[in-house]
């Protein structure tokens, strides 16, 4: 069994990044050699020398909308906050809704003064309501008007640019977090790598609860996740195809990108879409993946664990030891690790 504590460590408050850093590309990188567990410290840019002409880099380029909005019940004037976590079609999102005691199937929100309708349609567990979507004109228009880019709760601080939330190659809109591993890119850095040979590929996930949704179980093989889309292209697939034969490195940009990857290969790849709740713990038979650019992620999260199959899970809590002793930055907004 591998339980909920053996993912756990110790980190001071202090430590966790409440704003971006202004130049995305400078903060720090812990280089962790998942075969030795042998550290070094550079930074973010550094990445141009720790790439290879040849390796293909794998990104999200999943973009995060206005998920987070306010409205009122049309019975009571109640105040109502959603998180629109995925789009399950026909104008049916799921979301996670406060005070979700106060809205029952049927019960109507308005937001904007009625630009908004929301009917929930149906009741779920832990605060989950899927709720039709009453609007005129473009959806996410009206989005743009109305809602707020949802930052992690252990972010305090308001964001000044909500642009410093998404990556820099962030194109199709339906997160409702950032891949924050590509938040370190700069499009100088990205074509500093192209020009020296490194193969850039995207593929899209869009961030719901299954990432960020706290471990309940004990025993976390027990643990489910929520299922989220993903997607990607001939062209993409036909690239990663390449380099298995050739024996490239893939090296994912998050564990987003990673999940994608994993979750459409099948003897090879190709061109795929569909809801993804591949759950990634030590013991998992990895196929795709060679290395992983990364954050450093919440104690007993399922991103710890997915981390620590790939590096084994002593390398992974000595070096989360190693970046609390240097203070590194941690979470969303926080350095960077190198899995390699």
């Amino acid at each position: 069994m591998l339980t909920l504590d053996e993912f756990d460590y110790y980190l001071p408050e202090e430590l966790i990044a409440q704003t971006p850093l202004k130049n995305r590309e400078e903060c720090r990188l812990l280089c962790l050699n998942k075969e030795t567990g042998e550290t070094s410290h550079k930074h973010f840019y550094d990445i141009l020398d720790l790439l290879h002409e040849g390796d293909v880099l794998v990104m999200n380029n999943s973009k995060v909308i206005p998920a987070r909005l306010f409205g009122v019940k049309e019975e009571t004037d109640a105040h109502i906050e959603i998180l629109m976590l995925k789009d399950t079609g026909d104008d049916i999102w799921q979301t996670l809704c406060k005070p979700a005691r106060r809205v029952k199937v049927g019960t109507i929100v308005n937001f904007g003064d009625g630009m908004l309708k929301a009917e929930c349609v149906k009741e779920d567990e832990d605060g989950i309501r899927y709720f039709k979507m009453i609007y005129e004109g473009i959806f996410l228009e009206i989005l743009d008007k109305l809602g707020e880019t949802p930052l992690p709760p252990y972010i305090h601080e308001k964001l000044d640019d909500p642009n410093m939330y998404q990556t820099v190659y962030a194109k199709t809109p339906g997160s409702a977090a950032a891949p924050t591993a590509g938040l370190h890119f700069t499009t100088e850095l990205l074509q500093k790598l192209k020009d020296k040979g490194v193969k850039l590929c995207e593929v899209t996930l869009h961030v719901g609860l299954g990432t960020f949704r706290p471990v309940a179980e004990e025993d976390v093989t027990k643990h489910k996740m929520h299922s989220e889309y993903y997607e990607m292209s001939q062209e993409v697939a036909d690239e990663l195809n390449k380099a298995l034969k050739e024996k490239r490195r893939i090296v994912a940009v998050g564990t987003t990108s990673c999940r994608t990857l994993e979750s459409a290969y099948d003897n090879g790849f190709k061109a795929c879409h569909g809801w993804t709740e591949i759950f990634i713990y030590p013991g998992y038979k990895w196929h795709a993946v060679n290395a992983l650019i990364t954050n450093f992620h919440l104690p007993k999260s399922t991103l710890v664990m997915l981390v620590s199959s790939l590096a084994g899970r002593d390398h992974i809590l000595n070096a989360y030891k190693e970046a609390v002793e240097q203070k590194y930055r941690f979470f969303s907004f926080g350095d960077a690790m190198f899995i390699y």
